[in-house]
């Protein structure tokens, strides 16, 4: 699993996800990638699986990018607790993911089975997501700019 080594506070406001993705919007390693349509968290073992299920379906060929990475805690207290008493323990580590991120890239493998491994990902994540290519990614980013 991802986490972070050392943190300077151990425990975390919850923050919040307004607004889109201004930074990791674009493509910048891979051909293909992953990009986020709504906000969410994202746990460190659904970035696992989501690796994973990549790949396999590409036999270890080809090379993957994992551009988010699980640094914010989160907290929970056991079940049938009385208010008061503090915050709860460290249960497990997320990523915060806003609308337009680009969390996956893929290259070194043809585009159907680029598509068909990202696709494959998207069923582990827990928010919903669209494969997108480099060229499509651009496209679309230069004519909202216009």
């Amino acid at each position: 699993m991802l986490m972070p080594k050392r943190v300077k506070r151990r425990k975390q406001f919850r923050g919040s996800m307004k607004g889109k993705a201004t930074r990791g919007n674009r493509i910048t390693y891979g051909e293909y990638g992953i990009v986020a349509l709504e906000p969410c968290w994202i746990k460190s073992n659904q970035i696992e699986a989501a690796r994973i299920a990549m790949t396999r379906y590409v036999k270890r060929g080809g090379k993957v990018w994992i551009k988010i990475f699980p640094d914010k805690p989160v907290t929970a207290k056991p079940a049938e607790t009385r208010m008061g008493s503090g915050k709860g323990t460290l249960e497990y580590w997320v990523a915060v993911v806003k609308p337009g991120r680009v969390m996956f890239e893929i290259a070194g493998v043809s585009e159907e089975v680029a598509k068909e491994a990202l696709r494959l990902a998207t069923y582990k994540l827990p928010c919903k997501c669209k494969v997108v290519s480099k060229a499509e990614l651009e496209g679309g980013v230069s004519n909202e700019n216009e």
